[in-house]
């Protein structure tokens, strides 16, 4: 009878392991990137190797060495040196407080999860290009955090190497003269929300984005016309970015 159990339990298995070898090979959904936001957690937790630092795997980027601009596409690439033929990556952006900041746009060869980005097949080459559109308001410095997964192609998860890379940027900071301070109310609010605009601004854009870094909504408004109808937004919270002549500001506000 104990047979017969091991057996059953074995069929049942095995298309389980299957399915997690083909949802890997089209990348990673769980937190994997090594990073501290993801409490350290890499490639490991399914493949054997250890997680270490090294110079087989690089991340570059176009950010300009005086830092980020913000709610700027820019482009991240991964880069590995192994000869593996099958390879994987995850990779998030953090800022010093480990919370995921900005938002990705896929590339070839990658798919976006969340705020993460990984692979959407093996890649032979281990070069991932792709853009990270930065936040919305002042993160302060961002780190990359990216898991490279090496794989002996065995279609196991044994013999494999994971390797751990990071690199970080600053943001690059925005005059008083540029900065535009305005007052909105109430905040939480459900249904409107007025956009004070200082003296000598006249007119404006804003635009709302969510906490993945998406445009939710954008409208004019100006200083006798500033009530916003929230009723079609989705309770949350969001980055209200407001832009007058060549002046930006913004903050945060939530949705009830």
């Amino acid at each position: 009878m104990k047979k017969h159990y091991f057996f059953k339990v074995l069929l049942l298995m095995i298309p389980f392991s299957a399915f997690l070898l083909m949802s890997n090979s089209g990348g990673v959904t769980g937190a994997y990137s090594g990073s501290p936001g993801d409490g350290g957690s890499s490639c490991t937790a399914c493949h054997s190797g250890s997680a270490n630092l090294g110079a087989s795997v690089s991340i570059s980027t176009n950010i300009p060495s005086d830092g980020y601009d913000l709610d700027t596409d820019y482009t991240i690439t991964v880069n590995s040196t192994s000869s593996s033929s099958k390879l994987g990556f995850q990779l998030i952006a953090e800022n010093s407080s480990n919370t995921k900041v900005g938002s990705f746009i896929a590339g070839s060869g990658t798919r976006v999860s969340g705020q993460r980005i990984t692979h959407s097949t093996p890649s032979t080459s281990g070069d991932w290009s792709f853009t990270w559109k930065s936040p919305a308001t002042n993160e302060g410095n961002v780190t990359f955090y990216t898991a490279v997964n090496a794989t002996n192609d065995n279609e196991g998860t044994s013999g494999d190497q994971v390797v751990l890379a990071n690199t970080s940027v600053g943001v690059l900071g925005i005059s008083e003269a540029k900065q535009l301070h305005f007052d909105m109310f109430p905040n939480p609010a459900s249904e409107n929300l007025t956009i004070q605009l200082p003296s000598g601004s006249e007119n404006a854009s804003i635009t709302f984005y969510d906490y993945t870094g998406k445009i939710a909504f954008t409208q004019n408004i100006s200083q006798t016309n500033n009530r916003v109808n929230l009723q079609h937004l989705s309770s949350g919270i969001y980055i209200v970015k407001v832009i007058s002549d060549d002046k930006i500001g913004s903050q945060k506000f939530v949705k009830k």
